[in-house]
């Protein structure tokens, strides 16, 4: 069975991850898997960063930091089955990037159901599923 499940979490929609955090919970239970919870914040373009306050980029990642600290305490898991990683960048890339990183055997995410939209520009759970490393299993909510 898998060992490290990458559960993506959107900070901003913490909600949206219950089904993923639920699951791969329930399989940190069973079979004693470990659960990587990473958070993506976007990277913002040059020409706007320079108009923010010095140390903005630093404060957005430590106040996710704590978003997922949140989240992970709130896990029905063993003690240190839980580890978290926030970075900057795009969705899709960190997540397959972080797979790799971490040897995560499995990305375990939900997604929106498809409409016509994601059939032109694609959506992340279509990149992560055709690019991962690893297994990956998309809820649907």
């Amino acid at each position: 069975m898998f060992k490290k499940i990458l559960v993506p979490v959107d900070p901003a929609e913490s909600g949206f991850a219950a089904d993923a955090l639920s699951k791969a919970s329930q399989l940190a239970r069973d079979y004693g898997a470990k659960i990587h919870l990473l958070a993506v914040c976007p990277e913002v373009q040059s020409f706007v960063s320079s108009q923010l306050p010095d140390g903005w980029q630093q404060r957005e990642i430590d106040e996710t930091g704590v978003i997922l600290d949140k989240i992970a305490a709130e896990l029905d898991v063993p003690d240190g089955a839980i580890d978290i990683e926030v970075r900057m960048g795009s969705v899709y890339h960190e997540v397959i990037e972080e797979a790799e990183r971490s040897g995560c055997d499995l990305v375990l995410m939900t997604s929106h159901k498809p409409g016509l939209s994601t059939y032109f520009i694609g959506s992340n759970a279509a990149h992560i599923v055709r690019h991962a490393p690893c297994s990956v299993l998309v809820l649907r909510d």
